[in-house]
């Protein structure tokens, strides 16, 4: 049985980062609210970086609860589609060089979102984790958990069920 030496650490990280940055670059909304993602292994960290459109309510200054469900959303549904090319980035199926928005699958869509604003959302960086509690082939439910200074004193957290897109054979 011959084996085969394992790839290179630096080129598995470059098909993840490669993957990574198509899948969020396909999305402008996601560079008009100055979200980005950070990556460590499968699990992703949102980021939406403070700025002046963000605020609703300029009087405390507080956040725009509907940026705040965007940012919530938008990483629900990231973290799926990077659950869903998970297998075929480890693989090596996705290869890096030819990956482009286009040559990934089309993103769940939003059944329903529901958000829990859990206290003000103060004018600074705000941070995001999504976990998938329940995913199949055609439905998924996500859990959304958004936090500012401290994570373990989320200032948002949300409810989503998305129906997820047909894999073209």
């Amino acid at each position: 049985m011959k084996r085969t030496a394992p790839e290179p650490m630096q080129m598995v990280k470059k098909r993840r980062d490669t993957a990574l940055q198509a899948l969020v670059g396909g999305v402008p909304y996601i560079q008009f609210m100055g979200i980005d993602f950070e990556r460590r292994g499968d699990e992703l960290t949102a980021t939406m970086h403070y700025n002046d459109h963000l605020i609703g309510n300029p009087m405390l200054p507080a956040l725009h609860g509907g940026a705040t469900a965007a940012f919530l959303e938008t990483t629900a549904i990231i973290q799926m589609s990077w659950a869903m090319l998970w297998d075929d980035i480890e693989s090596g199926a996705i290869d890096p060089d030819g990956l482009t928005p286009e040559a990934l699958p089309r993103l769940p869509k939003t059944i329903d979102f529901t958000v829990d604003y859990l206290r003000t959302g103060l004018p600074r960086d705000a941070y995001a984790r999504a976990r998938i509690t329940r995913s199949g082939r055609r439905y998924a439910s996500v859990q959304v958990e958004g936090w500012q200074d401290n994570r373990n004193r989320p200032y948002a957290q949300a409810m989503g069920h998305f129906l997820m897109p047909t894999r073209e054979a």
